[in-house]
């Protein structure tokens, strides 16, 4: 036997920590002298020890390890750490690129203009309808005669609180004229459908948005800024982008305080 101070040196352990894993349970001495209090250790207490610094090292608490020493299942949950250590790798990773690209950004001084911001984009009841229009004005037209028809025919729905109208672009690339458009409002519940506007539900998704102040025909300024920053953070597009509309002409009169949230549903490459 081994007194815990020779001990010590031989598993390059300190006092201090035998001290604590005794109190903890995990490693009792083999023997204690009630004369002087002395503690004595094994040769084969040497592997358990060193099983206690091996799952310390991998992340485990000690009430995990007692748990482990006492006979639960060491396979499942060295599985679960596992999957846990992996979450926070990708995640930490995500970060990292999203710092690089940052003051990438700043150094190039786009963020003055554009940021991006990564959320779930919440499930969601509207009203909708796919057509082709020739180009972004006819927007002042078509949208106001849809909310016209749906609340005619429709007398109990109300918009959602926010307000959540947005396009979805069916378009593989930006386009400024013969745009394959799917206008959307978010309401309260479903309604009758009739001359193509359907109500349906719209699942949510993770998406990357970016803010845009001022007109619509300098839209382009922002797609490319957001789809530079799918790249360059190793996401793809899982689903057309959606253009938000925050504020518009229906409460400000000056274009340039016109305010519209680009939404493109993303996911990481494989």
């Amino acid at each position: 036997m081994y007194k815990i101070g020779l001990f010590s040196k031989i598993s390059k352990t300190t006092i201090k920590t035998l001290r604590y894993y005794d109190k903890e349970g995990l490693l009792k001495p083999e023997k204690i002298d009630r004369a002087n209090n002395y503690r004595y250790y094994t040769t084969d207490q040497l592997f358990v020890l060193h099983r206690i610094i091996s799952l310390r090292q991998i992340g485990f608490s000690i009430q995990e390890i007692r748990n482990i020493l006492a006979g639960q299942n060491e396979d499942q949950m060295i599985l679960q750490r596992k999957k846990e250590i992996e979450a926070l790798l990708s995640q930490s990773s995500d970060q990292l690129s999203r710092i690089n690209q940052y003051i990438l950004e700043k150094k190039e001084g786009v963020m003055l203009q554009y940021q991006a911001v990564i959320k779930d984009l919440p499930e969601c009841i509207v009203y909708s309808k796919r057509m082709r229009i020739p180009g972004y004005d006819s927007y002042f037209q078509i949208i106001p005669e849809i909310g016209a028809k749906v609340a005619a025919s429709n007398p109990g729905i109300e918009c959602t609180v926010p307000a959540y109208c947005f396009n979805i672009y069916h378009d593989k690339e930006y386009k400024e004229k013969d745009i394959d458009v799917e206008y959307c409002e978010a309401v309260n519940q479903f309604g009758k459908n009739e001359d193509g506007i359907i109500f349906k539900k719209i699942p949510s998704v993770k998406a990357v948005s970016t803010l845009h102040k001022g007109p619509y025909k300098n839209l382009g300024l922002a797609y490319s800024f957001i789809f530079r920053w799918i790249e360059e953070n190793s996401y793809e597009i899982s689903e057309p982008p959606r253009e938000s509309y925050i504020d518009g002409i229906w409460n400000k009169e000056n274009e340039a305080d016109w305010l519209t949230e680009i939404q493109i549903p993303i996911r990481k490459k494989a």
